[in-house]
């Protein structure tokens, strides 16, 4: 085909026609909504360097995930914030930690509602990194118990999907274990399967007060110019027993979720990070960009390059964008 016989203008004429032929369409069934639970009670203070997004107490965070249920997301990922941390991140696994209550907590208030938990060390570490602390530096192995513990009490006290995001080798399986051990088998694993060492995580660590107290976390996350490993990492996440293999970050990292989606046959998530989300604000705040159009867009290419549902800090608000709001 070739001008003038072939006019591809003829089929972008009008917003009609270009609906007929799109390729690729971006629903509120795709998007899962971070939260940060908190202790304390009618809490719901704004993240400075996320705005729009909050740190919530479990009696208003029920509230906000039952307004979220309302907007037709289907799930919410979360994180919490201890009242004290300390070495080995109890607060992570204790039955009575904050992610605990909160999950118990929602799913009696919004039981259709997906929950999906955060499973890792770092938010409750005294050090910020991602495992036990042995002689300086992070200690593969023995962190995994404890990840395990983790991910059991989560789904104990209702958890429908479990996401270690640590980067600890073996996690996946030995949480599948734990699991199985004590009947839980239908909670799902969602695999942090390929985690880049980003400098997208800025605003994230700062909600969570997880930085790390000393060195970086290059050690256990992947190096950002690396596919091929990439490929190994979810390899054996899938053998270990993972659902859901998840790329993170999303936008930088298409051609890696693209790679991914082309090798596995298991649903595929991308994580468009808070450092994603922050500049697109920061830049929609200055005027310099439109945040409804740059949200669809940014979301819809994460979609097109083959992710199954993304994660996105924008999931409320592109939820009202959608169904016309």
């Amino acid at each position: 085909m070739q001008f003038p016989e072939y006019r591809p203008r003829r089929m972008r004429r009008t917003e009609g026609i270009r609906r007929l032929i799109r390729e690729t369409s971006l629903a509120t069934d795709d998007l899962v909504y971070p939260l940060f639970a908190v202790p304390g009670k009618r809490v719901k203070k704004e993240i400075s360097s996320m705005p729009g997004n909050y740190h919530w107490s479990v009696d208003m965070l029920v509230e906000e995930c039952s307004r979220v249920f309302d907007l037709g997301i289907p799930a919410v990922i979360l994180f919490g914030i201890p009242e004290k941390k300390d070495e080995v991140g109890s607060g992570a696994y204790s039955p009575k930690g904050i992610v605990q209550k909160a999950v118990n907590a929602v799913k009696k208030a919004v039981p259709e509602l997906v929950v999906i938990t955060d499973v890792c060390l770092c938010e409750y570490t005294s050090h910020g990194h991602c495992g036990v602390i042995v002689e300086g530096r992070v200690h593969n192995d023995e962190t995994l118990e404890l990840l395990a513990a983790t991910a059991l009490s989560h789904a104990v006290a209702g958890a429908d999907i479990v996401a270690p995001s640590d980067m600890m080798d073996g996690r996946v399986g030995i949480i599948r274990e734990a699991l199985d051990a004590e009947d839980l088998e239908e909670v799902g694993i969602l695999s942090y399967a390929v985690k880049y060492a980003s400098a997208f995580y800025g605003p994230f660590r700062e909600a969570a007060d997880s930085a790390p107290q000393f060195g970086d976390r290059r050690g256990y996350q992947m190096d950002p110019p690396n596919v091929e490993e990439a490929i190994r990492e979810a390899q054996l996440d899938v053998q270990e027993g993972a659902d859901i293999i998840m790329v993170k970050p999303a936008m930088p990292y298409l051609d890696v979720v693209s790679r991914v989606k082309e090798e596995f046959d298991l649903p595929v998530a991308a994580y468009q990070v808070s450092g994603e989300y922050s500049m697109m604000r920061a830049a929609a705040e200055k005027g310099w960009l439109d945040p409804q159009n740059v949200a669809i867009e940014s979301l819809t290419g994460i979609k097109r390059a083959g992710a199954s549902f993304i994660l996105t800090y924008f999931a409320p608000f592109v939820a009202d964008i959608l169904a016309g709001r």
